[in-house]
């Protein structure tokens, strides 16, 4: 074996070259799990370290592409140095030595122990390396756009395109909401309620309107007295009217105003004018979305509008507290009529009306039936089973057996519920 003094200086020049190699490692890491968040929040407070840190991740392509450039150039003239000094000193068995040695040396102080590190502590390493990965970033900026035309070409030759992003950052909120629930630091409740805010955007009013059998309205035309004691006994402030066809609304019938013009009247109810009274109907499609209702509703101030399908007829109404439950969940006032919707049973049964929106289901049990054919937990059942149900028939699928247990004509009024137990396939898929 033969150690000459330029052996030293290239030893050393290895070494530096790992740390070299582990700065570029850790950076990846650091970079690509900090929280997209915390930076904004920092930047807002005049932080210009995670400003650079969120140019950086901004333009992500570009960032792996000079990293990883970086990286592959240290390593390779790391091994190709340690190569020469092995074969100095080994002759031809120090081409073997000098990998084996380099792998290890590479693995655990130029990959390993870095990217440990930067998991461990993302935010800080990341605002740490954001000038320096910046500066090599824009270096090698030339060459990592001729690789990235390279790739791209080759891909479209073999006729696999370039996509987008698979998830929607609506999707990564709502994955890092589950996870954090899944790990205990997001209580369910305060996850639905996230959860329904970004909800919002893919439901449309029909998903959460009072479905017209539903309904309470009022003919119009009814004498005076009957109409306006009919109107105070109703558990709602906002009541529809109509005339000859109870789907004609003509108008919406306030208990504020009406209560208003009965005390003008002295109290006498044949003398209130209620074509006066009455407020217009204000009438949107079924298709609207909610949180484009919602804008809609704190625009105009209004908090009742009549829902109608496209060939006008009438399917329900919606209020602004429909939509702020979907947020908040069930809210109930001394006024609100008690409705059997969700009940657990002793046997483990879940006791379950028709009429029980899907989506309520699922948040009450946090399970995960599929509401896109169908709004209620009948609908659903309906549609899966391809017929209108008998009483006592029982149902699988979805993990969730389906026992009907009352119908009236062809409506399914209550049935009970019960998650199935998943099979070892299932489990150790």
């Amino acid at each position: 074996m033969i150690f000459e003094p330029w052996m030293g200086w290239t030893a050393l020049a290895i070494l530096g070259l790992l740390a070299c190699s582990g700065f570029f490692s850790g950076s990846e890491t650091a970079l690509t799990a900090t929280s997209k968040a915390r930076m904004l929040g920092l930047e807002k407070d005049k932080d210009h370290r995670a400003k650079r840190v969120n140019i950086l991740i901004d333009d992500r392509e570009s960032l792996i592409g000079a990293i990883l450039l970086g990286n592959n150039l240290v390593n390779i003239l790391a091994a190709s140095l340690a190569s020469a000094v092995f074969l100095a000193m080994f002759g031809e068995a120090g081409v073997p030595i000098a990998t084996l040695v380099m792998t290890l040396l590479v693995l655990i102080f130029a990959e390993v122990l870095p990217k440990t590190y930067a998991l461990s502590n993302p935010d800080r390493m990341a605002l740490a390396v954001s000038l320096p990965i910046r500066f090599f970033v824009t270096i090698f900026a030339p060459i990592v756009a001729a690789v990235q035309a390279v790739v791209r070409g080759t891909l479209r030759l073999l006729g696999a395109g370039v996509e987008g992003p698979v998830l929607s950052p609506h999707e990564e909120i709502r994955g890092h909401i589950d996870l954090h629930h899944q790990e205990g630091a997001v209580v369910k409740t305060d996850r639905d309620m996230l959860g329904g805010v970004l909800d919002l955007r893919e439901l449309t009013v029909d998903d959460v309107m009072v479905h017209r059998k539903n309904l309470n309205t009022l003919d119009i035309d009814t004498p005076n007295d009957v109409l306006v004691q009919d109107a105070l006994s109703c558990p709602h402030t906002r009541i529809p009217l109509y005339r000859d066809d109870p789907e004609n609304i003509v108008g919406v019938l306030h208990a504020r105003d009406l209560a208003r013009a009965l005390h003008e009247a002295g109290g006498d109810a044949s003398k209130v004018d209620i074509e006066a009274t009455k407020r217009d109907a204000w009438f949107i499609p079924e298709t609207t979305e909610l949180l484009d209702q919602l804008t809609a509703f704190r625009q105009k101030r209004e908090h009742f509008a009549v829902v109608v399908d496209e060939y006008g007829a009438l399917m329900g109404i919606v209020t602004l507290e429909d939509i702020i439950e979907e947020i908040v969940g069930e809210i109930e006032d001394e006024h609100d009529v008690a409705v059997e919707g969700v009940t657990r049973e002793a046997d483990g049964f879940v006791l379950v009306d028709g009429a029980a929106p899907i989506r309520d289901v699922n948040r009450a049990l946090d399970w995960d039936l599929p509401d896109d054919e169908a709004v209620t937990i009948a609908g659903l059942v309906i549609h899966e089973a391809q017929t209108i149900p008998e009483a006592g028939q029982v149902f699988r699928f979805h993990g969730v057996q389906f026992e009907i247990t009352e119908r009236q004509r062809n409506q399914i009024t209550q049935m009970r519920l019960k998650a199935e137990p998943k099979r070892e396939d299932q489990q150790a898929s």
